[in-house]
């Protein structure tokens, strides 16, 4: 039998909004040393006297040891605390951005961005974690909103404030600079006192002797498809990015600037659309709007492909694709929260979101080859085939969340 314990609720909009902020903030700064190299890959390459694939060996470090500790990271984090490992996260990435910046090695400047990889796995788990713990029911829709949008105005504004700073001080005084954030997001943290978790009614059913284990849970089918939805979702995103300005030249002769127009309105539109699908979360279930918003992209991404739309058109189908994908992104969070038992937040959001990092490895394994065999189409009927098959796992979750709830 299921006791139902009434916990004190505080109603505390201000005590969310500092917990929300700093937790953001974190996630600034993981997406800025995320942008670290890309800026400044010539000048550093240059620098080292080696080639492009070996500079690329520090990207592959950072993305390796993210993908291989993010997992366990997020086991971490529900046994010792969120707070915890999300500051020593923050320190440990910002001591390897220092020493890569004060590096004369190459293969220590590789193993840095190694080490900052490992400070990287922290953010995803500990961060949702957090949140989930410390922030009311009726406010986590927009609080996991802002936390993504947070992570993408990092990367918005990393190249630009990176190449300030090389302007005024070299790249080794960029990376030392821009350092500072993470002492900055670390502190902010630090000086947050510990609170409970401000839910009115909190369900506690006593574990059974042979209840999943924490392998059993991150492997249960629900979990699973999420972990599928997460891949698929991070796979077209990534690869409508990465290849469509490529893609629209070669199959429709679409000016590279117009090209570049069109990714720029698909970036603006796609952080705007996180804080609009914040909105919506309470109003509308978040399968609905993941569902209806991921359709919307694959019939965006397959008119793309199968229509020379014209500057303005073109410009605005990747726009709204961009929109829609963002307003996909909370309620997709929601939709794991929503399946995730209390104290498992950490290891099933660290387990999922591995999907980002397993797409990252597939997206030039499978658009590469289209574009270097002539078939720049495809990119786009790929990409939508995808974002349907995304749709079909929401279904599947929903449909599982659903049997396993009592009548």
């Amino acid at each position: 039998m299921t006791a139902v314990t009434e916990l004190p609720f505080t109603r505390d909009p201000f005590g969310d909004a500092k917990t929300i902020a700093s937790v953001s903030a974190a996630h600034f700064v993981s997406h800025v040393y995320i942008l670290l190299l890309p800026p400044l890959f010539e000048v550093i390459r240059a620098d080292f006297q080696v080639s492009y694939t070996e500079l690329g060996l520090a990207l592959v470090a950072f993305n390796a040891l993210t993908a291989t500790f993010q997992t366990p990271a997020g086991f971490l984090v529900d046994q010792i605390g969120a707070r915890v490992v999300l500051i020593a996260g923050l320190l440990l990435g910002t001591l390897a951005v220092v020493v890569a910046g004060l590096a004369t090695s190459f293969w220590a400047f590789v193993a840095m961005f190694g080490l900052a990889g490992l400070g990287n796995a922290v953010y995803h788990p500990a961060d949702y974690a957090m949140l989930s713990d410390r922030v009311a029911n009726e406010r986590i829709g927009q609080a996991f909103s802002i936390h993504t949008f947070a992570g993408m105005l990092g990367g918005a504004v990393a190249p630009g404030l990176l190449l300030f700073l090389y302007g005024l001080a070299g790249w080794r005084g960029a990376f030392v600079a821009i350092s500072l954030l993470g002492i900055i997001a670390a502190a902010a943290l630090a000086l947050l006192r510990d609170r409970a978790a401000p839910h009115e009614h909190i369900a506690v059913e006593p574990a059974p002797a042979n209840g999943p284990t924490s392998l059993a849970l991150l492997i249960s089918p629900i979990i699973l498809l999420n972990f599928a939805f997460f891949t698929l979702f991070a796979f077209c995103n990534g690869g409508l990015i990465t290849y469509s300005v490529v893609a629209l030249t070669a199959a429709h002769g679409t000016p590279l600037a117009v090209g570049n127009l069109a990714l720029s309105g698909f970036l603006l539109l796609n952080a705007a659309g996180v804080l609009l699908g914040g909105l919506l979360l309470g109003r509308v279930s978040p399968a609905i709007v993941t569902a209806a918003t991921m359709g919307a992209f694959a019939l965006l991404a397959a008119a793309l492909g199968l229509f020379n739309l014209g500057t303005a058109a073109t410009v605005g189908a990747m726009s709204f694709a961009g929109l829609a994908a963002g307003m996909a992104m909370p309620s997709r969070d929601m939709m794991v929260r929503a399946v995730t038992p209390p104290g498992s937040f950490g290891k099933v959001f660290g387990f999922v979101t591995t999907g980002f990092n397993f797409a990252g490895v597939l997206v030039p394994l499978f658009f590469g080859p289209l574009m270097d065999h002539g078939h720049p189409v495809a990119v786009f009927m790929l990409t939508a085939a995808v974002s349907l098959l995304a749709v079909a796992t929401i279904a599947g979750v929903r449909r599982r969340r659903d049997a396993a709830t009592p009548t």
